[in-house]
């Protein structure tokens, strides 16, 4: 049964091809269209942290200014980083650059920083949810073992909490596991409650 936001009757897109995204968003119960364009993700670098992923989630946003005609439909786009050392771990490359970040995130904290844009032809609004994540020490057993069964091409930080590195990895995490996962959806609720 789809649940009915109070004082939401939009046509809700999630402008994502992240199965995670996707997911999280039906968990809530609601109704949504799926759509994507593949836009370079390209940000000034100046950009710090949180500034970057609400810089591009705007950006994806407003590629979709065509299909906003009317007030009544809404698009919902999402940016996830992880932020280690005043950086950016974007996705890996390939199977060394996966071997590097998580040589980088072992036993170390880090951030994951998504941002989230909704958005209509009359309306915008950006936030952003900071998660802290603790992960042990990893071998290069574990590592090696993750990325080549698991191939997180598609993650920043070029792991996902919901997989087996999680399980074994992370110690302790400080915020939205959800937004770990690419989501923040208790604040994203939140919103759209009041949108």
């Amino acid at each position: 049964m789809q649940k009915k936001l109070k004082n939401t009757d939009y046509k809700i897109i999630l402008a994502s091809k992240s199965p995670r995204r996707q997911f999280l968003l039906k968990e809530l119960g609601l109704d949504f269209e799926i759509m994507h364009k593949d836009i370079a993700e390209d940000y000034p670098l100046y950009l710090k942290r949180e500034e970057i992923v609400e810089y591009l989630c705007e950006l994806k946003a407003n590629a979709f200014i065509d299909e906003i005609k009317d007030d009544k439909t809404l698009v919902i786009t999402a940016d996830t980083i992880v932020w280690l050392k005043e950086k950016t771990l974007n996705k890996p490359k390939d199977f060394d650059d996966a071997v590097n970040m998580l040589k980088q995130i072992s036993g170390n904290m880090h951030e994951v920083v998504s941002g989230v844009c909704l958005k209509t032809n009359k309306k915008t609004i950006i936030f952003h949810v900071i998660s802290k994540v603790y992960f042990k020490q990893l071998t290069e057993e574990d590592i090696l073992y993750y990325i080549t069964n698991f191939k997180p091409y598609d993650k920043a930080g070029a792991y996902g909490i919901q997989d087996w590195i999680g399980y074994i990895g992370i110690e302790k995490i400080e915020g939205s596991f959800y937004n770990v996962m690419g989501l923040p959806v208790a604040r994203l609720y939140e919103e759209l409650k009041h949108f």
